[in-house]
């Protein structure tokens, strides 16, 4: 079967069901502040950044086997650099 996906929405909502099983494993980590959209953005703007004809099973495949530190330590450096725009912003 030929699955093709016209938009990132909709490849989101194929893998959905797999982004659900990584957030769980977060959880039972003792990472609960990480949901399934932080997974999706974590992979989709460095693993699969330049990727392209990508099968699904192989995005399936990245998502479970994802380091689970990788992605807490991607979080937190995301937040951490919100964090510091926002605060240059209130100097201003």
């Amino acid at each position: 079967m030929n699955l093709e996906f016209h938009s990132q929405i909709e490849l989101r909502k194929r893998l959905f069901p797999a982004l659900r099983v990584k957030k769980r494993e977060l959880e039972r980590c003792g990472i609960s502040y990480i949901n399934e959209f932080d997974i999706w953005n974590y992979l989709k703007e460095t693993k699969w950044k330049n990727g392209y004809n990508l099968f699904l099973c192989d995005l399936v495949d990245d998502i479970l086997k994802c380091d689970s530190k990788i992605i807490d330590n991607y979080i937190k450096d995301k937040l951490k650099n919100n964090r510091s725009y926002f605060e240059d912003l209130e100097i201003i």
